[in-house]
């Protein structure tokens, strides 16, 4: 038997798209974690209007068989919760946008990761005029409550 193409090729990022401009990330991970462990999803917004979700988004398993499985079985099916309202989903494969002069080889990581990206855009701290940042505490903590709660 051959394999799949998705699983030979080892591509993990899957392309949803579908559904309601109402379903938030939680509820695509309840309902794509059932077929493996998930990395990352991306909800792209409206570069317009930050709050409001441009109807698709972008899943990585943890391995190209878990994207597999959620392709086979999402693809022209309805998120849970949302049955009856006519939306179906059409999930395949995450492809590069080309049109944007993308190569298609490092499309499934973000361009900071990208050396070439990081030489021409990157400077080290102490030339930025960026500061070290730390995580502010919750409210009423002290450093060691949090530090004990981290553990």
């Amino acid at each position: 038997m051959d394999q799949d193409p998705v699983v030979a090729k080892g591509k993990k990022t899957i392309f949803v798209t579908g559904f309601s401009d109402t379903v938030n990330e939680q509820e695509l991970i309840q309902a794509f974690v059932t077929f493996g462990d998930i990395i990352e999803i991306s909800i792209p917004t409206d570069p317009a209007n930050r709050d409001k979700p441009r109807g698709f988004a972008f899943i990585t398993f943890s391995t190209a068989l878990d994207a597999q499985d959620a392709i086979d079985n999402y693809d022209m099916n309805e998120l849970p919760g949302h049955e009856g309202k006519g939306k179906y989903l059409k999930v395949n494969l995450a492809r590069p946008d080309t049109k944007l002069g993308g190569t298609g080889q490092k499309y499934d990581r973000p361009v900071w990761e990208s050396e070439e990206w990081l030489q021409a855009h990157a400077k080290p701290l102490d030339e930025s005029g960026g500061k070290g940042v730390q995580a502010a505490l919750p409210p009423g903590k002290t450093e060691a409550e949090h530090d004990v709660a981290m553990e």
